[in-house]
């Protein structure tokens, strides 16, 4: 959660050492509330392209962004309470998000996210190997939704993920350990 206490507390634990990433120059850190507005413009990066056909004014869009991001962000409060809410790193600049939850049947990618210069440089392969291989080593599936249109689909699938579960405009993808299966959770 990203308040005070809790977060605190997740800061204290010590983080898993996830090396793909580390050789591509990521650091992370637990999200604090003064980071909620870096991580609105990092929403709002992902979302300009579906809103560049609109014919909505800057300020219609921005408002429109701020809303869709603040109810996001309060339905992944409530829904992940137990989640790592992670700003994502690289040379000391703030460029991404990633908020995950250890469920004991799996480990769900709730989000990963770049601002639009740090994307296709190879930090999300490498990321989403070292959350795959962790949740290997923890007997567990790594998990996440999709939509159906996103551009990093193709990514998920290459990495082993495939579709478990059609919800409309997602999918819900699983990439399972070898001789494993899926468990929905």
């Amino acid at each position: 959660m990203i308040s005070g206490s809790v977060t605190e507390a997740k800061q204290a634990q010590p983080r898993p050492i996830w090396p793909r990433s580390d050789k591509v120059g990521l650091g992370f850190r637990a999200a604090t509330a003064a980071d909620l507005p870096f991580l609105s413009r990092l929403y709002a990066s992902t979302r300009m392209e579906e809103l560049a056909v609109t014919s909505w004014t800057d300020a219609q869009k921005t408002a429109f962004l701020d809303m869709q991001f603040q109810a996001q962000h309060a339905h992944y409060q409530k829904h992940y309470p137990g989640a790592d809410w992670l700003v994502v790193e690289r040379a000391g600049q703030d460029i991404g998000r990633l908020y995950i939850e250890r469920w004991p049947s799996q480990h769900r990618i709730i989000d990963i996210a770049f601002l639009p210069a740090h994307r296709r440089k190879g930090y999300g392969a490498a990321l989403l190997r070292d959350l795959i291989d962790e949740a290997w080593l923890a007997g567990k599936s790594a998990s996440i939704h999709v939509e159906k249109n996103n551009p990093a689909r193709q990514l998920y699938v290459a990495l082993g993920f495939a579709v478990v579960e059609d919800k409309g405009v997602h999918d819900l993808m699983a990439c399972a350990p070898p001789g494993g299966w899926y468990v929905t959770g």
